[in-house]
């Protein structure tokens, strides 16, 4: 499988958008060794500069809020116009807060939505034009989450964004699949992230909880036993961008240790 994905991804070029850290920079690297030339696209623009640095001399960056039709579609022209296009998107950039529903407010309902699926909607649009116009085919996928199968108490509203991905994902996959486009996601469980950490204070906190008791209930609940790493996750993505994966679209696969198999 190594010996398929190293020659039929070597020479292509991804952009990556939440990909200084994280799931996003474990799914750059693993696709970088592979031979994809990659592009990080990160809120926090020094950050994808020194991902982008450690990739090689051929990695690029740019300083990208997904949330804005503006920003994307002006660095996505950038890129097509000073770096000779691109054939794969990862579209994985997502943020969360955690809180009960009954004391969500209107500003996280709104934040978890703008990154989540608006970023995706905006991206994924950006990236289909450009195949259609282009390239004729292409690979898009999408980062989703366990909480996009299974509502998480706690992530009301991250859980309803993350649904909203699988949604997207499924009906532009096929819209798009007659023009030799694929479209996927991935749906990661409890990943060891900087985004989890906060997640694991946040937890503990509403819950009464110490942290390591809430880390030890994520680990009793998986099935294979330890938290997720983001590398658990890059090597579906690297899959499902390959040709390995040729005929597979609209799918929402699970990445979970167990915690979830439906």
């Amino acid at each position: 499988m190594s010996t398929l994905l190293a020659t039929d991804l070597k020479g292509k070029t991804a952009i990556v958008t939440g990909g200084a850290t994280g799931i996003g920079k474990a799914i750059a690297t693993a696709l970088a060794a592979h031979g994809v030339r990659i592009i990080i696209a990160d809120l926090n623009g020094e950050a994808a500069r020194q991902a982008a640095s450690s990739l090689g001399k051929d990695a690029q960056s740019f300083a990208l809020d997904v949330s804005k039709r503006a920003d994307v579609e002006r660095t996505f022209a950038q890129i097509e116009g000073t770096l000779g296009g691109y054939d794969l998107l990862i579209a994985n950039a997502g943020v969360s807060t955690m809180n009960r529903a009954i004391d969500l407010t209107d500003e996280e309902w709104d934040f978890n939505f703008a990154v989540n699926i608006k970023g995706v909607f905006l991206t994924n649009q950006a990236a289909v034009r450009y195949f259609l116009r282009e390239k004729k085919k292409g690979v898009i996928v999408n980062t989703a989450s366990l909480a996009a199968k299974v509502g998480a108490p706690l992530l009301a509203h991250y859980s309803a964004s993350k649904f909203a991905v699988l949604g997207w994902t499924q009906a532009l996959a096929r819209e798009v699949a007659a023009q030799g486009i694929r479209v996927n996601a991935v749906c990661p469980g409890f990943v060891r992230t900087s985004m989890q950490e906060r997640e694991v204070a946040w937890e503990a906190k509403l819950r009464g909880l110490t942290p390591d008791q809430v880390i030890k209930e994520y680990v009793a609940q998986t099935p294979l036993g330890r938290l997720e790493e983001p590398e658990d996750i890059a090597g579906l993505a690297v899959f499902l961008c390959s040709d390995a994966a040729r005929f597979m679209t609209g799918q929402g696969i699970n990445v979970t240790g167990g915690v979830y198999m439906g």
